[in-house]
Order: C-alpha cells, then sequence, then structure tokens
C-alpha cells in the first residue's frame, strides 16, 4: 500500500513535470544549455579563435542567459554589441545616451568568431532599430591574423544584411591598444584597413574612426584615457559617446526635436533647418575635373569625386539626390560617404560682394574633413584635434557644436572658432557664393546665418 502511495506520487511529479515543459517554463534552463560555448569548432561558421577559459564559458553562460529572459522588453533596441569595453558601458551605456533604448550585447573577452556565433539570438532576434559594433582586439591577443578577424566581419555584416538590408550598422574602427597587450599599433591598422575596404559601398554601415580617437602619434592606446592600455575610463567612454551621438542622431535615433533657433538681429538665415532651399550643386569646372581625375586615377579606391555637369538647385528637398547633404531636425548633415572619401560643395543660391558677417556652428566626427567656401577659397572646417590644421586650439569641443565666424571687410575674411583666430586676414575675390564641403567623416553645421554690413 504504502508503494502504491509512493507510486501515485511519483506519477503525479511526472505528470506535473510534463506540464511545466509543455507550458514553456523550463525555456530559461534549456535556452542556458543552448548558449553554452559549444565544446568544439567543428561546423561552426567563421574561423580564428573561440576563446574557452573556465572563467569565459562561465561568463558567456550568465550573460547570454540573463538577455534570453529580458529578450521579449529588448525588442527594437539598439543593440551594442562587443567585448569588455562595450560590456563595461553598462546596460545604459553609463548614462551617456538618455532617452535611447539600449540593448548591451557585450561579452568581456569575446572574439568576433565568437560574436558571429551568438549573432542570431543575441542581436537579431531583437530586430534592432540599429546595431553598433566594436571589435576585433581579442582576437589579436589569441593570434588571429587581420584577414581572419576580417573575413569574420565580413560574415556577420552578411548576416545583417540578410535579416535586415535596411538596419543600420555604426562599425566602430578597433581602438588602438600596446603592443604589450599583444596588441601592436600595426596589426589594428591592417584590421581597421580591411575593415573599411570591406564595408566600403555599403549604404547602411557607417564607419567611425575610433582609432585615431584615441591613438597617440605612435597609433597607441594614451593612458590618460586608458588607463590600462586597453579598457577606457569614464573620459575614454565619454569620448566615445561624443564620437558616436552624431551619427545616431543622423539615424534618428537621438536629438529628434526642431532646433527652435532665431538669428540675432539684422542676421537672416541661409538654412531654413527643414530642407535645402537656397543651395545648390554647381558646375565642376574644368580644371577642377582634369586634377580630380588624375587624383582618381593615381590612387584609385581612395578616393569619389562626383562632377557636376548641369546646375542643380534644392528648393523644397530635404537631401540631394545622392543622400549626401541632408536636412534634419534643424542641422545640415554631410554625411558619411560610405566610399571612405567622396569630394563634394554644397553651395548657396545667393551670391555675396558686400562686407558681411557670417556665423554658423558645426560639429564633426572623429577626424572628419570639411571646409567653408568664402566666394571661393576654402577655409577648413574640421574635427580640428585630430585633422588639424589647428591642432592646438584650447576652445575646441570634440564631438560637441563650435561656433565659427567670418568677418568680411575689403576683401580679407578673419575667421574664428569659439573666438580663436583661424585666419586673421584671409585673401578673398570680390564676389561669390558660400559654400559647405564634404570630404570624409561626417560634418553638421546649424545656425547659419549671415548680416551684410556694408553701409
Amino acid at each position: 500500500m504504502a508503494f502504491f502511495r509512493s507510486g501515485t506520487r511519483l506519477v503525479r511529479l511526472v505528470l506535473l513535470l510534463s506540464v511545466i515543459l509543455s507550458c514553456g517554463f523550463a525555456a530559461g534552463p534549456l535556452f542556458a544549455q543552448d548558449s553554452a560555448i559549444p565544446e568544439s569548432d567543428d561546423g561552426l561558421p567563421g574561423a580564428g579563435p573561440i576563446r574557452r577559459y573556465d572563467w569565459f564559458r562561465n561568463l558567456w553562460l550568465q550573460r547570454r542567459t540573463a538577455w534570453a529572459e529580458k529578450s521579449e522588453q529588448d525588442q527594437g533596441a539598439v543593440v551594442f554589441l562587443g567585448d569588455s569595453i562595450t560590456q563595461g558601458a553598462g546596460d545604459d551605456f553609463r548614462g551617456l545616451f538618455p532617452g535611447l533604448k539600449i540593448a548591451n550585447r557585450g561579452i568581456s573577452g569575446d572574439t568576433t568568431r565568437g560574436m558571429l556565433i551568438r549573432l542570431q539570438e543575441d542581436v537579431l532576434s531583437l530586430k534592432p532599430a540599429a546595431i553598433v559594433m566594436l571589435m576585433g582586439t581579442n582576437d589579436l591577443e589569441e593570434g588571429a591574423s587581420p584577414e581572419v578577424i576580417n573575413e569574420n566581419l565580413r560574415l556577420i555584416i552578411e548576416a545583417c544584411a540578410k535579416a535586415n538590408p535596411h538596419c543600420p550598422i555604426v562599425l566602430n574602427l578597433v581602438f588602438p591598444s600596446s603592443e604589450t597587450k599583444k596588441r601592436p599599433a600595426d596589426a589594428i591598422r591592417s584590421i581597421n584597413q580591411l575593415y573599411s575596404a570591406t564595408v566600403r559601398g555599403n549604404k547602411a554601415v557607417t564607419v567611425l574612426d575610433t582609432f585615431t580617437l584615441f591613438a597617440d602619434e605612435n597609433g597607441n592606446a594614451r593612458a590618460e584615457e586608458m588607463p590600462d592600455l586597453l579598457h577606457p575610463n569614464a573620459v575614454g567612454y565619454q569620448m566615445w559617446a561624443d564620437a558616436m551621438r552624431p551619427v545616431l542622431a543622423t539615424l534618428g535615433l537621438l536629438e529628434t526635436e526642431a532646433d527652435d533657433f532665431q538669428p540675432e538681429a539684422g542676421f537672416t538665415s541661409l538654412f531654413n533647418g527643414k530642407d535645402l532651399t537656397g543651395w545648390r550643386f554647381l558646375v565642376t569646372p574644368e580644371k577642377t575635373r582634369v586634377n580630380a581625375t588624375r587624383w582618381m586615377e593615381r590612387s584609385p579606391g581612395t578616393v569619389v569625386w562626383p562632377f557636376v555637369d548641369e546646375e542643380q538647385e534644392f528648393s523644397g528637398k530635404t537631401q540631394t539626390p545622392d543622400g549626401r547633404y541632408r536636412a534634419i531636425n534643424g542641422r545640415l548633415v554631410v554625411t558619411t560617404p560610405t566610399e571612405g572619401r567622396r569630394i563634394q560643395q554644397l553651395w548657396t543660391t545667393a551670391e555675396f560682394g558686400e562686407d558681411f558677417t557670417l556665423r554658423l556652428e558645426f560639429r564633426a566626427t572623429p577626424n572628419a574633413d570639411s571646409g567653408v567656401f568664402l566666394r571661393e577659397p576654402q577655409l577648413q572646417c574640421r574635427d580640428f584635434p585630430l585633422a588639424g590644421p589647428w591642432k592646438e586650439l584650447k576652445e575646441f569641443r570634440s564631438g560637441d557644436w563650435n561656433l565659427m565666424e567670418v568677418v568680411v571687410r575689403g576683401g580679407e575674411a578673419r575667421c574664428t572658432c569659439n573666438g580663436e583666430v583661424l585666419e586673421a586676414a584671409m585673401k578673398l575675390p570680390e564676389s561669390g557664393p558660400v559654400g559647405l564641403e564634404g570630404d570624409r567623416g561626417q560634418m553638421e553645421y546649424r545656425r547659419i546665418r549671415i548680416r551684410m554690413d556694408s553701409k
């Protein structure tokens, strides 16, 4: 009789377990098992190292199991895919992107092959609004070649495109480190060159030059931002966030409110903040065509210089036909070219032959290169600390807005940035339009206004 009662309890337990399994309550443990690092490389995609140290196995399983439990709430987030640098940013990226829905999928110590293996479950299953990638440094420590690392990136980009060809990707170049960390500068440069070549022409991918952002004159990390020459401190994370913010804003993920700026008394806006009314492409001069053609032939694949055969005005248009210049919430954005370098100019339809004062604000991604044309000559307008020519400016705000003022008197221009002199007496022709150049990186302009000062 005791056995029968015991048997009955056993049957009931079996039935209860069956109900639990059928209802999915065991999904957590089952997923955890599936989330473990595969015991061998057999049949796995990609190539190169997969870490299997005990500490890494435990971390991989722990983080992926936790992510599975909140996958529903992370749907539609901006997903950060990476290793310890990404993991160290935390679930909210240290609060540096308020209002942005973030899913941090960084695992300390992970390699590009590891990220490829977990890409579908950890990233693509979330149907992300955008994917921010930083990867490759740990592969070097494990002895992988730049070519192997780049091939894994290619497979990751390919898988993202297959899942959603319209999902934007922000590809951060591998941060500098040190040969003492088995991450020599030359190897990192090689990876970044291969990365850039792999995504060249891919309209879904924006490359961010985070290598130059953090590198010293020898291409190594600086202790001021990376005390261990590998991981950013608070200053480094702030720099990284500032570098990404303009790109995330251009993607419509940040700064979505219109700019309510009104020009000072006497000033007239040259950009209405809503569209490109008052702006145009001018016909490319013959001399420019000749020089540009020689440049492109001499260094194929390094620069694109599109020629304009007929003047084009963009009244009422929110962007140029190629999408390079865009009006976004009060900002005139010169987007990052998919070719790496793409040299173009956008000009005002109006020409200015009198004395004037021009004011505008600009913001640059790391190492971005642009320019402001004054009637015809170009005033360099760049990420000055990295791209020059004025690298010693004390008031320049990297990753933030900077005020440029140009005062034209009698055929000469005095040009300043945040009050510091760039050009004291720049020679100008008698008349001409104002232009904005695009070269490399992303440049943004806003609050572009002019005051005619002739009596």
